[in-house]
């Protein structure tokens, strides 16, 4: 890591958990390092902060006339702009709230009108749900060049209403070009959606200058974990199509006989919201907004080339990798590490050092496949990941390649855990944990 010693990198931003103190299966304890933030990224100080605000606060919204009810609802409203605002959405786009990414496409789902075109890299979120009026898969070539032209031909085909297309691949965090994926959907009479879930925390999204239709991501992967997502899109579909879910708030009128619905979003936006989870998305939106947008670029690139610097000197690293001409990606690395089972690393890794990484397939199965790995390691770094963080993970890979782990693992029905289990976890020990289950 000498290449990279004249430069200190602290945390971008001030997150949960940043001072956390994890136990040791050898025993003693060590700081955590979190590299799971495209799983889940842990809550901004802007964030809990808003929270805290309004739980005094906290009450049931719309047509409500008590004090705290008109707060709650005032902050559920408003948090509309602050979506709108960070995504620079079109007057004509509405945003709609959603528990998370999944939700907000199997809704826009239920409104597309007929075919949609997905390519087989997407996370099943985007993957799955697009079966109900017809969905056409494109193999992704070795290329993103190739990759863009076997979209052009499928469209030219036969048209489509849709084009579902990644933001950042959640597997390996490569970026494609959506600016001009919107404007070949646009040339063939097709919309295009993103689903943003991993591009969001990483990076500026300008849906007006970008020509997106519809664009969902969730609170939960941009530093916001209080069970919110969003849709944002073209009003005539989510207007046309009946009401995700049927019941109070969506309606204007109902009678004996039938109902008249509102327009999106209260359409879409049955029963009582989540106004706690909607009020933390719309605040780690104005505080990403915050944030120099060079600095967070800069902070990322460094560390995740910092990363992928020092992997490359361990003996065995493969990195997982979609188009060989790919220009960008957010700071995701998967890799697999020769001899050694991915969620048996993962769990050296979490009991012996005190990393926590992701293991798996990702919710990707179809792009494990065409990649040739079962499964795989995945270190997604944010903006509380420090180059102290990223040389641990280094040091911690490297010596496990060169002397092995220090202490037994065993898998049992697919997951691997340190043989005996010697750190206290609430299931178990009544206390030892926070939620003290």
């Amino acid at each position: 890591m000498t290449a990279f010693a004249d430069r200190s990198c602290a945390p971008l931003a001030t997150v949960s958990g940043c001072d956390l103190r994890v136990p040791l299966v050898q025993g003693g304890e060590t700081g955590y390092a979190n590299f799971d933030y495209a799983a889940s990224a842990p809550a901004l100080a802007q964030v809990t902060d808003r929270v805290a605000a309004l739980l005094p606060y906290y009450a049931s919204v719309h047509r409500g006339a008590g004090y705290a009810s008109r707060i709650s609802t005032d902050c559920y409203e408003a948090a509309r702009g602050s979506v709108a605002r960070f995504l620079n959405a079109d007057d004509d786009q509405v945003v709609v709230f959603t528990r998370n990414t999944t939700d907000a496409l199997n809704l826009l789902a239920a409104c597309v009108p007929g075919d949609t075109v997905v390519l087989d890299v997407e996370h099943h979120a985007n993957f799955l749900p697009w079966t109900r009026h017809g969905r056409r898969v494109v193999p992704a070539a070795d290329t993103v060049e190739e990759t863009i032209q076997r979209v052009v031909a499928e469209l030219c085909a036969k048209p489509a209403a849709l084009l579902a297309i990644t933001g950042a691949s959640n597997v390996t965090g490569e970026l494609l070009p959506l600016e001009r994926l919107a404007w070949i959907a646009h040339q063939c009479g097709t919309r295009i959606l993103v689903d943003a879930a991993q591009l969001a925390p990483h990076r500026r999204i300008d849906l007006r200058a970008a020509g997106i239709d519809y664009l969902a991501f969730s609170g939960h992967k941009a530093y916001a974990p209080f069970g919110a997502g969003v849709l944002v899109g073209r009003r005539d579909w989510l207007d046309a199509a009946e009401p995700y879910l049927a019941g109070g708030g969506a309606v204007r009128a109902v009678s004996a006989d039938g109902v008249e619905w509102a327009p999106a979003p209260q359409r879409h936006e049955a029963g009582s919201p989540n106004v706690l989870g909607v009020a933390a998305l719309a605040a780690a939106c104005d505080a990403l907004a915050s944030l120099d947008e060079t600095e967070v670029l800069e902070h990322e690139r460094y560390l995740t080339h910092r990363l992928r610097y020092g992997l490359k000197t361990v003996p065995g690293v493969n990195f997982l990798r979609i188009w060989r001409d790919s220009a960008d990606a957010v700071g995701i690395v998967a890799f697999t590490v020769d001899g050694f089972e991915p969620g048996r690393v993962a769990a050296y890794l979490s009991a012996e050092h005190g990393i926590g990484v992701r293991d798996g397939r990702f919710c990707a199965h179809p792009l494990l496949a065409r990649l040739g790995v079962d499964a795989a390691l995945r270190a997604s770094i944010g903006l509380g990941t420090t180059a102290t963080d990223v040389d641990r993970l280094v040091d911690a890979i490297s010596t496990l390649v060169h002397k092995g782990p220090s202490w037994d693992y065993a898998e049992t029905d697919g997951q691997w855990n340190p043989a005996p289990e010697t750190r206290p976890f609430a299931a178990t020990d009544a206390g030892a944990a926070p939620c003290g289950f």
